[in-house]
């Protein structure tokens, strides 16, 4: 596996991490996300996916936080945060120290 970062999401949202040197995907239906997310996981060590993404596919997100590569991240879109990204983060800190320190 190979250092690489990739970005998934809506074209507005993520063109700009293209200038930042991360490879770009855009995906915003279901089966795009999906079948993108599932393809750059063999090959990518970090994956950031917009929240509006990554709510369309959380259950597949779910499998990833199981595994130690790819790292999934979601970031808020250019429309703004849904709320989804920092829940997940309270979730899994909650996990590992058994109680939410976050709010």
């Amino acid at each position: 596996m190979v250092n690489k970062i990739a970005v998934i999401g809506d074209k507005d949202s993520v063109l700009a991490f293209k200038s930042l040197g991360l490879d770009v995907f855009f995906a915003e239906t279901y089966f795009d996300i999906k079948n993108t997310l599932e393809k750059l996981a063999e090959d990518y060590a970090v994956i950031l996916i917009t929240e509006q993404a990554a709510e369309q596919v959380d259950e597949l997100l779910l499998k990833y936080k199981k595994k130690c590569f790819p790292t999934v991240i979601p970031i808020p879109s250019g429309t703004g945060s849904t709320g989804y990204g920092m829940n997940c983060i309270k979730s899994d800190v909650e996990k590992a120290i058994g109680t939410d320190i976050l709010s």
